[in-house]
């Protein structure tokens, strides 16, 4: 990625990420975290509906259709679309972490323009820990899994305890999320970055 911060530069005694044993097997579909997520969120009917699937490794692909409702020009997909798309893929890599994780800071590259209708292709890894800090990239694809580069993201990730939602979200939200009697749903609403 061109023009990466120093604040993305894992600090020398970074680690080479674990992928945790109880992370989703490689292939698996990962499935929303939480059903109001506008990333992969299937109550929100203009959101992105983001699927992705854990790869090898600290891996993940995932892709999305941009719709009209994502687009900025006409015709084309919104910049701040296409940062969501890669922040929610990235924030999916904290499944195979275990770990629940915020977005610290997150830099775009803006390669070409999406049209509405194109299907993105995403690929994203962990590429360092350092105590909280999960360091990891991006890329996003047109016309296929190796088609042309159309956006990458480098991004910095803080873990994060749950306190951390419950505290700073809406009461109804967390408490419905809370009191979910489906005790996976319950804990994966808060398991990635909302």
């Amino acid at each position: 990625m061109s023009g990466t911060s120093a604040a993305l530069q894992p600090p020398a005694d970074a680690v080479k990420p674990v992928r945790h044993p109880d992370a989703p097997a490689p292939g698996e579909l990962l499935g929303s975290h939480y059903e109001q997520c506008f990333g992969c969120g299937e109550g929100q009917p203009h959101g992105l509906h983001l699927a992705a699937r854990a790869g090898e490794g600290v891996t993940i692909t995932a892709e999305f259709t941009v719709q009209a409702a994502h687009q900025g020009a006409p015709g084309l997909a919104h910049g701040g679309v296409l940062a969501t798309a890669l922040d929610e893929t990235l924030g999916s890599l904290n499944w195979l972490l275990r770990t629940i994780a915020v977005t610290g800071r997150l830099e775009t590259d803006f390669v070409r323009p999406v049209p509405v209708g194109t299907v993105l292709y995403l690929e994203a890894e962990v590429t360092a820990v350092a105590r909280r800090k999960i360091y990891s990239t991006a890329t996003g694809r047109i016309g296929g899994p190796d088609g042309p580069v159309a956006v990458r993201a480098d991004a910095l990730f803080v873990e994060v305890r749950v306190d951390h939602f419950i505290d700073n979200g809406r009461p109804e939200e967390i408490r419905a999320a809370m009191n979910d009697p489906d005790q996976a749903r319950r804990a994966r609403a808060f398991e990635v970055n909302p």
